[in-house]
């Protein structure tokens, strides 16, 4: 009787026309992505809380959009109740991408009511910057914001550092969805299967304890260290773990002027463009060691070493700066900053010879490794890059030679080399089409194509226009949401989002 209801159903719909039937398979995805806005409008409570504690203007901001968003949220989920059922791997992708464009929309709320004058665009590519940790503000005056605003803008970058999706993996379980199929669709890099822990969930928990304790040890030392307020100290600790380089003000670091203080940063951002499966096994084996193990992690360390001794020579050469330590200070924080896809600025790097900004965005594609919290093609993408090459030149040379591609002592299979060139087609491609686009509107080259590599490697400030001494404010509506689709682009790494445009996948 089971097997004939089933078979029923297939006929049945696939009789119905093409978009009620996409809409009708997309309604189970709906129905978690309404559980998963619901708990997320709760985080709300911690501005909230923020803004007794400041007595500041936009409680009730908050409060209205936390009123609302859950009204409509119990809603949603109540009329599509019915449709629940156990999500396949397709619906993961779904998933993903609703959940990447659905949280910024909620996440604007308070930023619309609290600034009425706001236009819509610059309210989104706020928050899509905050959550996909791109740090790229569109806002001005940031320090005369109310602390709870700014502390919200932080804690959306804290909150998409890790990934919502590795959160929300560790909680839908009690939703009674399956958290694999997610997982796979949107941990970073092209090594998908490997797993700290057997099961989904306490994977998801231990990243997200080591995750916590960076966050309370970064806060701390700029607090009794960094001399910071506990204001500061907090909000920049939230956005240095996640890479998202908010800040509370228009200067962003160059506020503080402080060597300490951007020394500090600099290690925390190190530690966040790491491999965190590389921290697990570190803590869990006691042994500084399995850093060193990881062929990510050196080349991560090497490459921005020596790019920051030779940049800051070139610096000196060019006569930026009188003697090299202030250009190593000045090169050695802004490149780590750009290069793990932070965004916070010290200077107006804007100002410097073009070659040396340009290099750093390269760097924000390729240096942060896999299963960190950076953007980018990653940096196991471009070890196997090189590595494949290198195979290529071998065989040329040798064509009966058996030379196995192998990172970190496991070997390569061919097929996820083919994936990883084409992961890099598809993403230098969506880079020179949206350049073309913004082109297209009227803004100048420097600007178009440093604000799509920035969007991309969601890395944060660009040049020209959108340097460091500006921001993303001044583009016009189109311009911005060619922004928000680059950085979501870049967030979900291409392939999660183009697959949804193809019309295998919405075929039975």
């Amino acid at each position: 009787m089971r097997r004939r209801t089933r078979t029923a159903q297939g006929p049945a719909l696939m009789a119905l026309p093409a978009g009620i039937t996409a809409a009708l398979r997309v309604l189970p995805v709906v129905n978690v992505l309404a559980k998963i806005a619901l708990l997320f409008s709760f985080t709300m409570l911690v501005p909230i809380g923020a803004s007794l504690y400041f007595g500041d203007a936009a409680l009730w901001h908050f409060i209205d959009a936390l009123a609302g968003l859950t009204t409509l949220s119990l809603i949603t989920i109540a009329l599509t109740r019915r449709f629940r059922r156990e999500l396949k791997v397709r619906d993961g992708f779904v998933l993903v991408v609703g959940l990447w464009t659905l949280l910024p929309a909620v996440a604007m709320v308070p930023l619309i009511f609290q600034m009425p004058g706001i236009r819509l665009s610059v309210a989104y590519f706020e928050a899509l910057s905050a959550l996909t940790t791109t740090g790229a503000t569109a806002l001005s005056g940031l320090e005369h914001l109310p602390e709870s605003i700014n502390l919200w803008r932080h804690q959306l970058n804290w909150i998409g550092g890790l990934g919502i999706i590795v959160l929300a993996v560790a909680i839908l379980p009690m939703l009674g969805v399956g958290g694999m199929q997610l997982f796979k669709a949107e941990t970073p890099g092209p090594i998908k299967d490997a797993k700290l822990t057997p099961r989904i969930r306490e994977t998801a928990r231990n990243l997200w304890l080591i995750y916590a304790a960076l966050t309370v040890a970064c806060a701390l030392m700029l607090r009794y260290v960094g001399g910071m307020r506990w204001f500061d100290a907090v909000c920049h600790a939230l956005s240095a773990m996640s890479l998202g380089g908010f800040s509370t003000y228009d200067n962003s670091v160059g506020q503080f002027d402080s060597p300490v203080v951007e020394a500090i940063l600099i290690g925390f951002m190190l530690i966040a463009a790491t491999n965190f499966a590389t921290h697990y096994l570190a803590l869990t084996n006691r042994s500084l060691r399995q850093y060193w193990r990881d062929s990510e992690f050196k080349a991560m360390v090497l490459l921005l070493g020596f790019s920051t001794l030779g940049l800051a020579g070139y610096l000196v050469w060019q006569h930026t700066y009188a003697d090299y330590l202030t250009s190593l200070r000045m090169v050695l924080f802004n490149l780590v900053s750009i290069s793990t896809g932070s965004g916070y600025a010290s200077t107006d790097f804007g100002q410097w010879p073009i070659f040396v900004p340009l290099w750093m965005l390269f760097l924000s594609g390729v240096a942060a490794c896999s299963g960190s919290t950076g953007g980018g093609i990653k940096m196991i993408r471009t070890i196997i890059l090189v590595r494949g090459a290198s195979r290529q030149f071998t065989t040329l040379l040798h064509p009966n030679a058996v030379r196995p591609l192998r990172v970190n002592g496991m070997g390569i299979p061919d097929p996820v080399v083919f994936a990883v060139l084409g992961f890099i087609f598809l993403y230098f491609m969506s880079a020179v089409v949206l350049t073309f686009a913004l082109l297209a509107t009227g803004l100048d080259f420097v600007s178009s194509f440093s604000a799509v590599l920035a969007c991309l490697n969601n890395a944060g400030p660009g040049l020209g226009v959108i340097g460091p001494a500006s921001n993303y404010g001044v583009l016009e509506d189109v311009q911005l949401w060619l922004c928000s689709l680059a950085m979501l682009l870049g967030r979900l790494e291409v392939f999660s989002v183009l697959v949804l445009f193809t019309p295998a996948f919405w075929r039975n």
